[in-house]
């Protein structure tokens, strides 16, 4: 019998490891997509823009040009021009020289956008363009929830696989800003059922509250590691390779990786039978807000950097192509620092305290990007951005699973969409006001309003400090009674009428009530 139980959770502790591996990778895949395209895109769009309207000045030219005034005939001995069909003859010494401009550049003039406005144009629609995956996330996660609820995860996990590598074939081989769009959406059906199916999963195998948030650390460290590997790596092969070149090798490890693992070794039951808390009855919880808005303004910062920072870089640094993906190097190291520091020690020392410290960082990093003059001054603040999220991040993504033990029934599927969703919020709402406010009042003001909102919501966390269970009132009243069930009626009023700070901390400590306490009930009630 005594190896048979040793067995059994051997096994389990084996099961529980490869859910957290395909979480991992599922995580991993999703972002390195979400942010390979972080450099490819604004220069990708600008140089479309730049061919679509040297193609329209040639083809004005050439409807301008009158029937027979097209051919010309260049006289060798005397260095003429004649035009045929005319006796105009232009000197070859009068023609207009060309422009010296390009030898008075600097070294690196090649990157040097030519036309600064419509670089500033470029904004908008790589912010949309951002955004519309988010948005997509945004509206799909509160029909991914629940479904969870009903038919388990790992459906939803090979589905969210399939989708994302469809949409990286379609990001290799689109040429136009319609079907870049368009992909970038179908990836946000994708990362919601991987994302949102994978949480709840771990949420469901890892019960005990530190486990938890140790094996979410971890998680989340393939978060980290595809934002980490993601722009660099798309960078470097677009200056070196081409743009099809990494999109094709992510959809080479989605569908060999992500997909043929969770369908053929991933195995768990849905977590239980029980009908979880309704949606809405979630979204109406004030502290289940308090945590997913920590969640959302902590990445909005980051969102908003993702489509602005790169074409800041080109207007003031004269960037090249692989630095605008080198730029968030620090801050993926330090993100994938932070959440494995962080997701065993914010336990230790209070997950509210390690959110507050984690949004006033944040506020503060952000505001110090515009300062840096060139791609090393962005070093110190990016890297302080990261690892300031990640200390959001490995706190807030653990205590929505606490709160619902705590608060409401232990089914995950929908709590883990709200996180989900008010991450997608982030880097919906960002990616689009980002590139609207940069083009309107410019990218400092734009991270200095996103650092004030940072600063000020952090102290809210405070109330996640202690926050109560649902049914603490009826479990303090029933207890109260038990204690003193052959006392008359007018003391078990008093008994509800009670000060409940002490009864607060015994329960905590799972003691009965204090002395004091007693005392004061059984002589009241002696009195009476």
């Amino acid at each position: 019998d005594r190896g048979v139980v040793m067995g059994s959770g051997l096994e389990e502790r084996q099961s529980r490891k490869l859910i957290l591996f395909i979480v991992f990778v599922a995580l991993l895949l999703d972002n390195m997509l979400l942010t390979v395209v972080v450099p490819i895109i604004p220069s990708y769009l600008y140089n479309l823009d730049e061919s679509a309207d040297v193609a329209l000045r040639n083809n004005t030219l050439s409807q301008q040009d009158a029937p027979g005034s097209f051919h010309s005939i260049v006289s060798l001995y005397d260095n003429t021009v004649r035009l045929s069909g005319s006796n105009t003859t232009a000197r070859s010494t009068e023609l207009v020289p060309p422009t010296p401009a390009t030898a008075q550049q600097p070294q690196n003039s090649s990157d040097c956008p030519q036309s600064t406005s419509k670089l500033l144009n470029e904004n908008v629609k790589v912010g949309m363009l951002f955004a519309s995956k988010a948005t997509v996330q945004l509206l799909t996660n509160p029909f991914i929830g629940p479904l969870t609820n009903r038919i388990g995860y790992q459906l939803p996990i090979f589905i969210g696989f399939c989708i994302m590598f469809l949409s990286t074939i379609m990001f290799a081989f689109s040429s136009s800003y319609a079907l870049l769009f368009l992909a970038r959406s179908l990836q946000g059906v994708g990362s919601s059922c991987s994302s949102v199916a994978g949480m709840g999963m771990l949420a469901s195998v890892y019960t005990d509250d530190e486990e938890r948030g140790h094996a979410i650390g971890i998680a989340l460290g393939g978060l980290a590691l595809g934002v980490l590997v993601g722009p660099p790596f798309g960078s470097v092969m677009y200056e070196f390779v081409g743009k099809t070149a990494p999109f094709l090798i992510l959809a080479f490890l989605a569908v060999f990786d992500g997909g043929t693992v969770a369908f053929f070794f991933l195995a768990p039951k849905p977590s239980s039978h029980q009908k979880g808390t309704p949606l809405l009855t979630l979204m109406k919880d004030p502290y289940i807000l308090i945590a997913a808005g920590a969640i959302c303004f902590g990445n909005m910062a980051i969102a908003m950097m993702e489509p602005t920072l790169p074409i800041w870089m080109m207007e003031t640094m004269c960037a090249r192509k692989w630095q605008l993906g080198v730029a968030f190097l620090p801050a993926s190291i330090s993100y994938l620092i932070g959440t494995n520091i962080f997701g065993t020690l914010a336990h230790k020392m209070g997950r509210w305290l390690c959110a507050l410290i984690g949004m006033m960082v944040v506020g503060i990093s952000v505001i110090c990007v515009p300062f840096a003059r060139d791609i090393y001054g962005l070093i110190l603040p990016n890297f302080g951005v990261g690892f300031a999220i990640g200390m959001v991040d490995s706190s807030m993504m653990p205590i929505m699973g606490y709160l619902v033990d705590l608060r409401h029934v232990s089914v995950y599927g929908s709590v883990y969409a709200i996180a989900d969703v008010a991450f997608c919020m982030g880097f919906a709402l960002g990616p689009s006001i980002g590139g609207s406010v940069a083009e309107s009042i410019g990218f400092p003001w734009l991270m200095t309003i996103i650092g004030v909102v940072d600063i000020f919501f952090a102290p809210l966390c405070l109330f996640l400090r202690n926050p109560p269970g649902q049914e603490e009132k009826i479990v303090r009243f029933k207890t109260h009674i038990n204690t003193f069930g052959n006392m008359q009626t007018p003391c078990r009023k008093i008994l509800a009428g009670m000060q409940t700070r002490d009864l607060e901390a015994a329960r905590q400590k799972s003691c009965p009530p204090s002395l004091p306490t007693l005392f004061f009930v059984s002589f009241t009630c002696s009195s009476i």
